[in-house]
């Protein structure tokens, strides 16, 4: 079969890789139809990602149509489906606590394991959701979204709250969109003119951190309180640690985007707010279900989100050059 394969930093080539063979029990194997390209896909191609071994086939948001099927597998042959792309041990704490999503022993496509960017995968067959009633096209666009549905329903406060989302790429858009659906107010912060009249073009209002004072910004914004819940979905260390002083009294900072950075904050702002302070890492079952729902329920604008798209053929120069070529780019789709 053929594969896409980042073979060191910066180099991209297709190879031809020995089909996965059948499915032993409990596993399916995937005729893969669509990958979206996130931003850890560049972190591997410019050699950002600090947990990966070259050489490496990337790609974690996938969609595809089921090939064939192991022993005890209840899936039909020919089914559209969305794969999970999160492999848990299924012993440890947090998976015997229901939260495979941060399994001790994680392992995902394209990062700990070969992902979704060549012809065929063979999956567990539990990661394997039906994709009833979308496209193929919209299918491949479940998992990142649902990295914002899970911080959204990782944020416990209820419906009518002012919410901030900083960050206005694929995960914070996501998480905006999620956290509207669950009836708050959002706002999106970025530093970006351009992701900020997209997001504007979403419908909703904005904030410039690239002003002189968005703190004053935010005040302003929220009657001098800030913000009940604010979301950083960045990758920044300096926005993460602004975003602190955004949080209103007895509210929470949400920590969407992981850096590789020690955090610092003020102890006593921390505590005199009463704030609450969550990590929210990756996505659960009942998170891709929402996803799906909402998008069945026409709540997503997957058509605006996936602004790029390229061919399997044609993606070595496309991420190569979207990789350094930011401007109008949200999220790029990889078709079959």
């Amino acid at each position: 079969m053929k594969a896409l394969v980042c073979r060191k930093p910066g180099e991209l080539v297709f190879e031809d890789r020995s089909a996965p063979g059948r499915p032993e029990a409990g596993w399916a194997l995937i005729n893969i139809s669509h990958v979206g390209i996130c931003g850890t896909d560049y972190h591997i191609f410019e050699g950002k990602h600090p947990y990966l071994a070259y050489p490496r086939i990337m790609g974690h948001e996938l969609s595809g149509t089921v090939a064939a099927v192991g022993e005890g597998v209840a899936v039909e042959l020919g089914e559209r489906v969305v794969v999970n792309p999160y492999f848990a041990c299924g012993k440890c704490i947090a998976c015997r606590h229901d939260k495979p999503n941060c399994c001790v022993s994680i392992e995902v496509l394209g990062v700990h394991r070969d992902g979704g960017m060549c012809e065929e995968l063979l999956v567990p067959a539990g990661n394997l959701y039906p994709a009833t009633g979308l496209s193929l096209f919209e299918a491949a666009a479940v998992e990142f979204l649902a990295i914002g549905a899970h911080a959204v329903r990782r944020s416990k406060l209820a419906a009518g709250v002012r919410t901030l989302v900083i960050g206005a790429g694929p995960i914070g858009l996501g998480t905006a969109l999620f956290a509207r659906i669950a009836g708050q107010a959002v706002t999106i912060m970025d530093t970006s003119r351009e992701r900020l009249d997209f997001a504007e073009g979403l419908g909703f209002p904005v904030v410039d951190g690239a002003s002189v004072s968005p703190d004053d910004l935010v005040r302003q914004r929220t009657d001098g309180d800030c913000f009940d819940l604010v979301f950083d979905a960045t990758g920044s260390k300096a926005s993460i640690e602004a975003a602190f002083a955004y949080v209103a009294h007895g509210g929470a900072l949400i920590m969407v985007s992981v850096v590789k950075d020690e955090i610092s904050f003020s102890d006593p702002e921390f505590h005199k707010r009463e704030m609450m302070l969550v990590g929210s890492r990756n996505a659960l079952r009942v998170d891709f279900d929402h996803v799906m729902e909402a998008m069945r329920d026409g709540a997503v604008p997957v058509d605006k989100l996936i602004t790029h798209q390229t061919t399997l053929q044609d993606s070595p120069h496309d991420i190569s050059r979207w990789a350094y070529q930011k401007s109008g780019l949200i999220k790029a789709m990889i078709a079959f």
